[in-house]
């Protein structure tokens, strides 16, 4: 089957809901992608940032291939030791948050964090506090709990009315959450980095801000690490970078190397709210996913890490030195954001294709880049000079 038998029969049968580009991918290596005609890309989305070790990594495979001699999937009714395995890795890379709990997507994380943190309150005796403080460019997902706390309405149209409850600020702006948090707040919910917003940091101090304002309310900090976690940033968990702790975090995307899994890790005396019958996933934390989280962890425990930091530090450099019709870049490790200066985004994606390099545009002037973890110095500068390529050609 070419690639235009396979778009053809794509188009016949599934959902039109996707903008999908022209070419269907039948084989992963490395940073590298094959499409049905047999050409190959540098893939410098990743499944947008969930093939964090690399398309068919050995070590994730064997994990995966073992277990499917043994489990595939047994429900939460009874213990699997992948899942207990994976959550003693994920809880050791933290200070505070020592319980995990597993679904299949960050969408799914995202509305468990939500229903955590209002049911918090409840528990504590403050069934009033159920405003979540969040923040406008923000995205958490597709469900209507995490859509109703994204702060970009072209998602939310025509699909309410949404959950009430919550209020949106200036990211970034500490005088407005200052004006904003009180005693009635639940939880102040954000990303250490927007993604979906064109890959926006905040300032410089602001995640230590939020946690000290938190702090001082009583309500809860938790944090969307869907996209920022699990090495994507040069730290395990990107609100490491500011030496903070939230008192909830949601995982996705990277943590099984491209395997579907999201994780909400939280406190103690935070997770021990959610008891039998209160929240639940049939799929989630099944046998072969955990197990190939683990992979995952084990890979960047064995200097993956620092590794990200050093090829993130080589990718800026890279963008950075772009110029002509650029304006810069941002972000942090191996997720980046190439600035235009004028509306060609997809016009260069389309130009990347052809050229045989994969990234993502976001709006008109943000070209995002998410590359497997594993990219190679080789890969990166290759990969810069395609992309310069097509922003001179778009």
């Amino acid at each position: 089957m070419t690639n235009q038998d396979l778009v053809q029969r794509a188009q016949s049968v599934l959902f039109q809901n996707y903008r999908t580009q022209p070419i269907a991918l039948v084989r992963g290596e490395g940073s590298w992608v094959f499409d049905a005609d047999g050409k190959r890309y540098l893939d410098f989305i990743g499944g947008i940032a969930t093939v964090s070790v690399g398309h068919a990594n050995p070590r994730v495979r064997e994990a995966l291939m073992e277990q499917a001699k043994l489990l595939w999937h047994a429900s939460n009714l009874y213990v699997t030791e992948p899942q207990i395995r994976l959550a003693e890795k994920l809880t050791a890379q933290t200070k505070t948050l020592k319980r995990a709990f597993f679904c299949n997507s960050g969408t799914e994380a995202n509305e468990a964090m939500i229903k955590l943190a209002r049911h918090f309150h409840v528990v504590n005796g403050h069934p009033e506090r159920i405003e979540i403080l969040c923040f406008h460019n923000s995205f958490h997902g597709r469900t209507l709990g995490s859509l109703a706390a994204t702060g970009q309405h072209k998602y939310q149209q025509g699909f309410g009315p949404l959950p009430e409850g919550f209020r949106f600020l200036e990211y970034g702006n500490v005088a407005e959450l200052e004006a904003a948090i009180s005693e009635k707040t639940c939880a102040v919910m954000l990303e250490p980095i927007q993604g979906e917003a064109g890959v926006l940091p905040p300032p410089r101090g602001y995640l230590a801000k939020v946690r000290e304002l938190c702090t001082k309310h009583g309500a809860l900090m938790i944090l969307d690490e869907v996209q920022t976690g699990m090495g994507r940033t040069g730290a395990y968990f990107a609100h490491q970078h500011e030496r903070i702790e939230p008192d909830a975090m949601t995982l996705a995307k990277g943590i099984a190397g491209g395997v579907p899994l999201g994780a909400l890790l939280a406190r103690e005396d935070v997770a021990k709210v959610f008891t039998p019958g209160t929240h639940a996933s049939t799929f989630g934390g099944n046998p072969l996913a955990t197990a190939a989280a683990s992979a995952v962890m084990d890979l960047l425990a064995e200097g993956l890490l620092e590794r990200v930091q050093r090829a993130g530090e080589r990718l800026s450099r890279r963008l950075a030195a772009m110029g002509g019709r650029t304006s810069g870049e941002r972000g942090a490790g191996l997720l980046r954001a190439l600035l235009l200066g004028e509306d060609l985004a997809p016009k260069v994606v389309a130009k990347a294709r052809e050229l045989g390099l994969l990234v993502n545009a976001v709006g008109d002037r943000v070209v995002r880049l998410a590359p497997p973890l594993t990219v190679s110095d080789e890969e990166i500068d290759r990969a810069s000079e395609l992309l310069a390529e097509a922003v001179v050609k778009a």
